[in-house]
């Protein structure tokens, strides 16, 4: 091992006590390979299996908790009892070389573009006119339909402990539901989860914790983790949706609800990792990887994530977070952190081929709402995504 990377493959204990074996993480990554009602495929567990040994910590793409949540097509769902014995087989795929399996729970509120497609409008905190991808109406959520939410986490959750695995993250970030709440842009609500003050627009995301957080301690094994993925600061030009000061008061007050393992901080742009603060104020330019790490460091690890996919990148990040959240990298080189382990850094392959598909277990009809997203941050050369872009045509085998 190169001594530059010594420190990236340190042991992490978690505030459960669970010990990773190192500081990278296998982050979310949605395939678009499941069935059209949401169940684990094969072709999901076969690349899962592929993947087994890329990281000790390895996170699910987003697994959505209701129907009118679900983010993209042909991702999987925790919304239904039917759902847990695919979910079974994929925490088992993913648990087989020893690592840790965490399903990541998910409602994308106004986002879902799935959603959209399936019945012309979405939910969302308030009503709304939006005009992309296509003009159609936000429905405000009742108060009653937002309890319907939060116990749907809760019992995706009883799901996730059924189904094997180690544990549950709760995703708020890059716009899908609970951030939306948290946002003054697109909450304009005046009830009890409305945008008139911070408590009220954190509602939502802390009744979320805490119901789930009352099933894992009821349910889960010893060491079950809990983790939690947020954007720290939403921006529009020089307008400011919510502050790293305020995103910061939430994860304390969700410090309070919930026995948090992890905060994994995710946003848009290239290299998102080195995201620097936009809002006015005393800290206004500095990293915001390191805010938030410098505040709760010592308390809960911070998962630093977005365009991380070389080595030195890597020891970036690990300046001012605890541990590594990659995906794309790990997507076309499953062995990305192996070769570092062995000094074989030369060795890395971010580039891909259609040969290579069945080897990296990639399935031939994958990736079609992901790779835009990929396009925007740029993690994998522009080969590679134009490779991933083609493969969408065989969705058509599939209708």
């Amino acid at each position: 091992m190169d001594e530059r990377f010594k420190s990236l493959f340190r042991p992490l204990v978690l505030p459960n006590g669970t010990v990773l074996k190192h500081r990278f993480v296998l982050s979310p990554m949605v395939t678009n390979s499941s069935t059209a009602h949401g169940l684990v495929t094969e072709d999901d567990i076969q690349y899962a299996a592929r993947r087994a040994a890329s990281a000790h910590l390895q996170i699910t793409g987003a697994a959505y908790v209701d129907e009118y949540g679900q983010l993209f097509e042909y991702g999987f769902s925790s919304a239904k009892d039917e759902d847990i014995p695919g979910l079974k087989k994929l925490a088992q795929a993913m648990k087989s070389k020893g690592g840790k399996a965490i399903l990541q729970l998910t409602h994308a509120g106004r986002f879902s573009t799935h959603t959209l497609k399936k019945y012309g409008f979405v939910y969302g905190p308030s009503p709304m006119r939006l005009n992309a991808p296509q003009p159609h109406e936000v429905k405000a959520l009742s108060v009653e339909q937002i309890e319907a939410i939060v116990e749907r986490y809760a019992q995706a959750t009883r799901r996730a402990i059924a189904a094997g695995f180690d544990g549950v993250e709760i995703s708020s970030a890059q716009r899908l539901l609970i951030q939306t709440f948290f946002s003054t842009f697109s909450n304009q609500r005046t009830d009890e989860y409305g945008v008139q003050s911070l408590v009220t627009r954190s509602k939502i995301g802390l009744d979320v914790l805490r119901a789930v957080q009352s099933v894992i301690t009821e349910e889960a094994p010893e060491n079950f983790i809990l983790g939690f993925r947020g954007t720290p600061e939403e921006t529009r030009g020089d307008s400011i949706g919510y502050t790293v000061d305020e995103f910061i008061q939430f994860v304390e007050w969700a410090l309070e609800v919930a026995h948090l393992d992890y905060l994994a901080i995710a946003s848009w742009g290239h290299d998102a990792f080195r995201n620097k603060i936009r809002a006015k104020g005393p800290v206004q330019g500095a990293l915001v990887n390191q805010v938030v790490w410098e505040h709760f460091k010592g308390r809960l690890p911070v998962m630093a994530t977005g365009g991380i996919n070389t080595p030195e990148k890597a020891m970036e990040a690990l300046a001012h977070t605890d541990f590594i959240g990659a995906s794309t990298p790990l997507v076309v080189d499953p062995e990305f952190v192996v070769k570092m382990m062995n000094g074989e850094e030369d060795m890395i392959q971010l580039k891909i081929r259609l040969e290579d598909l069945e080897q990296l277990a990639i399935p031939s009809a994958s990736f079609k709402d992901i790779v835009p997203l990929m396009d925007y941050g740029e993690s994998l050369p522009q080969e590679a995504r134009t490779l991933f872009r083609s493969l969408e045509s065989n969705y058509k085998e599939r209708s």
